[in-house]
C-alpha cells in the first residue's frame, strides 16, 4: 500500500491542499456576518478531511472495479433522483436534497460521477470504430436525458446542464466523427442563438407563460443576463451587488474580512455560490488569478495522466470529470461576470456544501486510481490500436512524454 501511495499525484494532493486552505479562509470570512453560520468554515474542513479520506480509498482501488458494476451504479444513482422528488427537501426552488441524520445529500451532484462512469462503461462496449451517429450516439445521448430530465423536473438548471456538458466531453474522447461533432456544435450554437433571439423577442410572452407554470424563479436567473433593462429588482438584486463588489475589489483586494459588500449581506450566499464574490472584493484581480491558477495546474495535471494511460476507460472519465469541473468554474464565475445566467452551481473546491466537495474529491480519487492503474493495458478496452478519433489525434500532436514532479 505504501508503495502505492508514493506513485499517487504530489502536485495533485498538494494543489487540493492550497484549495483546502483557500475554501477554508474565505468560508470563514463569509459567515462572519451571519451568528448562525458561525462553524461553516469548520464544517469544510471537517468535509475536505473526508474528502482526502475518499482521494486515498478511491485511488487505491482500482477504478477497472467500478467500470465493471457502471449499470449498477447507474441505476442506484436513478432511483435516488426519483427518490428525492417524494421526500426532498427543498432549498433555493430546487427540491434536490435527502436528509440523512444531519447531513444533506445531494443526488443530482452524485450523479455526475455516476454519469461519468456509467458513459464510460458504454463507450467501452462500443466497437473500436468511430461512434456511430444512431448506432452509439443517440442511445448514449438518450441515457443522459432520463437523469437530465429528472434533475430539470427539480428545478435544478445547474446540474442539469452538467450533465450535458460530460456527455460532449465523454463524446469528444470517445472517438465521435468530425463531421458529427461539428454537427453537433452546430446545432448547439443555433439553438443558443435561436434561444437568445426568441428570449428577447418574446420575453413578456414567455415571462407570463413561466409564471402561470409556476416558474418564474428560471425568469429571474435569466433577465439579468439577457434583458437586464426589464429584470425586476429582485431578480437584479443579487447579480447587481455581485458584480459591485467585484468591481470594488481592484487588483489587490479590500483586505480579509475587509469586504464590505460581504460582511453586510449585500450580497447573498457567500459561503456557498457565491463564494467567488467574497474572493474578488477581498483579495482582487491578484486572488481571483491565484485561483484560477490553482485550477489550471489541477486540470494540466490531470491531461498528463490521461496522455499516460493506456487502457480506453480511463482517459474517458479523466476528460468527463475535467469537462464537469470546467463547466462548474465558467458558470459559477460567469454568473457573475455577465457572462451565464445564474444557476445556484457550487465553485467546485471552494464553496460549503458537503456533496459537492465529497463528489469532486472522489472524482480525484478516480484520477489517481487511474494514474495508479492506467498503465496496466488491457488489450479488451483497445485503447492501444485505437489512434484514430479526436483523441487519437490530440496525442499525435502533443505526444505521450513522461509526467514529471
Amino acid at each position: 500500500m505504501w508503495s502505492l501511495l508514493k506513485k499517487m499525484d504530489g502536485v495533485i494532493l498538494f494543489v487540493l491542499f492550497l484549495l483546502m486552505i483557500f475554501s477554508v479562509v474565505t468560508v470563514y470570512s463569509a459567515v462572519q456576518a451571519s451568528p448562525e453560520l458561525g462553524r461553516h468554515h469548520i464544517k469544510t474542513l471537517l468535509f475536505y478531511v473526508a474528502g482526502f479520506a475518499a482521494v486515498f480509498g478511491i485511488g487505491l482501488v482500482n477504478y477497472k472495479l467500478f467500470i465493471k458494476y457502471a449499470f449498477w451504479i447507474y441505476w442506484v444513482g436513478i432511483m435516488l433522483l426519483i427518490l428525492v422528488h417524494f421526500v426532498g427537501n427543498a432549498i433555493n426552488n430546487a427540491n434536490g436534497w435527502l436528509q440523512i441524520g444531519s447531513f444533506s445529500l445531494q443526488p443530482a451532484e452524485l450523479f455526475k460521477l455516476v454519469l461519468i462512469l456509467f458513459l464510460a462503461k458504454l463507450l467501452l462496449i462500443r466497437t473500436k470504430r468511430p461512434l456511430g451517429f444512431w448506432r452509439d450516439v443517440v442511445p448514449i445521448g438518450l441515457w443522459t436525458f432520463l437523469p437530465f430530465a429528472l434533475v430539470m423536473a427539480q428545478n435544478d438548471l445547474g446540474n442539469a446542464l452538467g450533465y450535458v456538458v460530460i456527455l460532449a466531453a465523454v463524446l469528444w474522447i470517445g472517438n465521435i466523427k468530425l463531421s458529427h461533432a461539428l454537427i453537433g456544435l452546430a446545432i448547439i450554437g443555433g439553438s443558443i442563438f435561436g434561444f437568445v433571439q426568441a428570449y428577447t423577442t418574446y420575453h413578456d410572452e414567455i415571462y407570463t407563460f413561466l409564471e402561470a407554470a409556476d416558474r418564474e424563479h428560471w425568469a429571474e436567473r435569466i433577465d439579468p443576463w439577457l434583458v437586464p433593462e426589464k429584470a425586476t429588482a429582485k431578480a437584479s438584486w443579487h447579480t447587481k451587488n455581485a458584480g459591485l463588489a467585484i468591481g470594488s475589489g481592484g487588483i489587490t483586494g479590500k483586505g480579509y474580512l475587509q469586504g464590505t459588500s460581504v460582511q453586510s449581506g449585500r450580497v447573498p450566499y457567500t459561503y456557498s455560490d457565491s463564494i467567488f464574490v467574497v474572493i474578488a472584493e477581498e483579495f482582487g484581480f491578484v486572488g481571483g488569478s491565484v485561483l484560477l491558477l490553482l485550477y489550471f495546474i489541477l486540470i494540466h495535471r490531470m491531461v498528463l495522466i490521461a496522455l499516460e494511460c493506456k487502457d480506453r476507460t480511463g482517459p474517458v472519465i479523466i476528460v468527463g470529470v475535467i469537462g464537469m469541473l470546467l463547466y462548474q468554474v465558467y458558470e459559477n464565475i460567469g454568473a457573475f461576470l455577465g457572462l451565464m445566467p445564474l444557476t445556484g452551481i457550487t465553485l467546485p473546491f471552494i464553496s460549503y456544501g458537503g456533496t459537492s466537495l465529497l463528489i469532486n474529491m472522489a472524482c480525484i480519487g478516480f484520477v489517481m486510481s487511474i494514474k495508479l492503474y492506467g498503465h496496466e493495458e488491457d488489450d479488451d478496452f483497445g485503447f492501444a490500436e485505437q489512434r484514430s478519433g479526436l483523441w487519437g489525434r490530440l496525442q499525435g500532436r502533443m505526444g505521450t512524454g513522461k509526467m514529471t514532479g
